[in-house]
């Protein structure tokens, strides 16, 4: 007969187990998409998928795969000097795949996924397999360069926008005299010369500095700089083209008077321009590839200019004779179901049209009314990637505000996505999006992945700067806040497969915020209210730099916004616009991100490898990226003192009695190259850092 225990003696009897067990090593516990843990890491259907789990050796009794409605046991396949690896293998089906991990030690069950060690099992933050999703290669990891060609250089003053040449948002055109000059709180009309010339003059410069991508924000037609509201989408601008016939009388000075404006129609308009542009721009996409470089374009497609043909409110195209009436002029236009006028009555009287957030210069595209439309840009989005350009991808401006639903809007972008990957299987479709990105990101038949706003530019600004990515805002409180920067890093992070990740576009600046190193100053403002000198007082080169270490440290493809390299500082739009400065850079910040570059392509932990938080606290950043063959160890200081730090690293895989060597030191003064070793004993590291200094460190096999 089975003797029957009471309460007290069995929790008596399981205290002596838990007491003779070895505690549950929960640093150790650990698995990824990365290839080290998934192999193949993008499978298609029906293809069998090896997923494999680490432990701490003999630290656990068993490690189950879990799906919603089956647990498989993994069985232990190696050990090394600390781990255990357990593995399974799975046959994907059509549907994405699922899945987290199970633990048991003893009486302790934990659950593992892709946020870490929960007590509970939590959906929202399972592993998933999309099979038959891929992203290109090339792209992983990749370093981008963002130019906006109006303020880079300019390579062919021949091409250059002309004072008075067009007149737009109330506002004449003016040619900057002065390459320096900062733009003005309203500067649309404000056009410095930069053209691709420009860019292929400078393409030593990129190739030399790192640069593996550039993504060039919109080169189409457009009467404005920045090009956002675009003309025509089948022609580069002449103006960062080539101008081969340039006709027509120059406007008297101060005239904004349209129908005199034949200049701007026949550079612009003149089919000789178009094709020379296009032409041109074909030539530099292939020597850009012959430098073993790639290209992104912008891609604008929820809203185009007023200026456009299919519009043309300002009678551009009227006037040059041979185009179809554009639906401001004519109810009868064929492009009229292009646009969502508000009220047919009244016509020709009543010419309002939806815009994109009311601008009307901005007319939001209306495809659920005009199939031609439709058809048009899935046409325009597979002729940019197809010869003779061969584009290598599409950066999508508001992706998500296109269409008038989110059901259209979904069966937009997957319909894009077949256009685009069967031109051009290798092209990356890469979105501007702000907030959660899963809905279009989980099923993998719509966007590749996204400008990383929410699992790379906020966390770290706020970490780092304590100021909102404008600098409209400036919290003090959140400067240093691991904890934040930490759990939102995890809850992001957590909407993107590791390939999405790997190729998600983390900036520090771009066209639409405050550079960060305006940020470093703690200013909230804009240019109207401090003027642009404001923009360059006090900022802290130190912490500059520590954004750029974790930039090119951290998984993702780093994107330097031109001129951020050079020390460029501005407040948000249109601060943020000012030109390179040639002649004038900071040449020590250059050579910091050339180097920070070059460590980030040699070693393909920090391109592809996995990620490891290590035990964050106030003002300290420290992670891992770690690979079977290379192990990396960064620390931040962003405090205002002088830290001696001591962190556990023996869970990134290094030896817990070993040597690590530092590749680079950064400080508020510069940053150092000269190598140092440090002891790893018992598996802790110590590091000394000056304020607002960050190190990279590599396990020395």
């Amino acid at each position: 007969m089975a003797k029957e225990y009471s309460v007290y003696e069995l929790n008596r009897i399981q205290q002596y187990i838990m007491q003779m067990r070895p505690v549950l090593k929960k640093e150790a516990l650990f698995s990824d998409g990365t290839k080290d843990y998934r192999n193949p890491t993008e499978p298609e259907a029906g293809e069998k998928v090896t997923i494999r789990f680490r432990t701490g050796k003999n630290n656990v009794d068993i490690v189950w795969l879990c799906t919603d409605c089956e647990h498989y046991k993994m069985k232990k396949t190696k050990s090394d000097r600390e781990f255990d690896y357990y593995a399974v293998e799975m046959t994907m089906g059509e549907e994405p795949f699922y899945y987290y991990f199970e633990v048991a030690s003893g009486l302790l069950h934990v659950f593992f996924d892709r946020y870490g060690v929960s007590k509970e099992r939590r959906d929202a933050y399972r592993f998933c397999i999309i099979p038959g999703f891929s992203t290109p290669e090339w792209s992983k990891g990749a370093v981008m360069y963002q130019i906006l060609v109006d303020r880079f250089y300019n390579g062919d003053s021949a091409n250059d926008v002309l004072t008075d040449e067009c007149y737009y948002i109330q506002t004449p055109s003016k040619k900057m005299e002065d390459w320096n000059q900062c733009p003005s709180d309203f500067s649309v009309g404000e056009f410095y010369g930069g053209d691709l010339e420009g860019v292929r003059q400078k393409l030593n410069y990129l190739q030399n500095l790192g640069v593996e991508v550039i993504y060039f924000n919109p080169l189409f037609v457009s009467p404005s700089n920045h090009k956002y509201d675009i003309q025509d989408y089948d022609h580069i601008d002449p103006h960062y083209g080539k101008i081969v016939v340039d006709e027509g009388e120059l406007l008297q000075s101060g005239t904004t008077d349209n129908s005199k404006a034949t200049r701007y129609v026949n550079r612009v308009t003149n089919f000789k321009n178009l094709e020379a542009s296009n032409a041109f721009f074909a030539e530099l996409v292939r020597e850009i590839h012959a430098r073993g470089m790639k290209v992104i374009l912008d891609g604008v497609f929820n809203h185009c200019g007023s200026f456009n043909k299919w519009l043309d409110r300002e009678k551009i195209y009227h006037a040059n004779g041979g185009y179809e009436d554009g639906a401001f002029l004519s109810k009868e236009s064929p492009y009229r179901s292009f646009f969502g006028f508000r009220d047919e009555n009244g016509w020709p009287d009543n010419t309002s049209y939806e815009g994109w957030w009311d601008y009307d210069t901005l007319p939001k595209l209306n495809y659920e009314g005009s199939e031609e439309l439709y058809d048009y840009i899935l046409g325009i989005a597979a002729k940019w990637v197809s010869a003779p350009y061969y584009v290598d991808g599409w950066r999508l401006d508001v992706a998500a505000d296109l269409g008038h639903s989110s059901e259209f809007n979904h069966k937009f972008w997957r319909d894009f996505r077949k256009a685009v990957k069967t031109a051009n299987p290798e092209a990356l479709i890469l979105a501007e999006h702000y907030g959660d990105p899963k809905d279009w990101l989980e099923k993998g038949d719509q966007w590749d992945t996204v400008m990383n706003y929410d699992a790379f530019m906020e966390p770290l600004t706020w970490f780092l700067t304590g100021m909102e990515k404008h600098s409209d805002e400036y919290i003090p409180e959140k400067k240093g806040k691991v904890d934040d920067f930490e759990g939102a890093m995890r809850h992001f992070m957590a909407s993107f497969q590791t390939s999405q990740l790997q190729c998600a576009m983390n900036e520090l600046s771009n066209h639409d915020h405050s550079r960060f190193l305006t940020r470093t100053n703690g200013t909230a403002g804009r240019v109207g209210t401090h003027g642009s000198e404001a923009a360059d007082y006090g900022v802290n080169f130190g912490i500059f730099r520590e954004a750029v270490v974790v930039q090119m440290t951290w998984p993702g493809a780093p994107t330097v916004y031109y001129g951020d390299e050079a020390g460029v500082c501005g407040f948000t739009d249109p601060d943020n616009r000012r030109t390179y400065p040639w002649g004038k850079e900071d040449v020590v910040l250059v050579d910091f991100h050339r180097d920070m570059i070059r460590i980030h392509k040699e070693n393909e932990a920090l391109r592809t490898g996995s990620l490891k938080l290590l035990q964050g606290e106030k003002d300290i950043l420290c992670y891992g990226r770690f690979n079977r063959t290379q192990q990396f160890v960064v620390i931040l200081n962003n405090s205002d003192e002088k830290k001696e730090i001591t962190k556990e690293v023996w869970s990134i895989g290094i030896p817990k009695n070993c040597k690590m060597e530092r590749l680079i030191i950064t400080t508020e003064a510069g940053y150092s190259l000269m190598p140092k070793e440090y002891e790893v004993e018992d598996g802790r590291i110590t590091v000394t850092l000056l304020p607002h200094s960050a190190a990279v460190l590599k396990y020395k096999v």
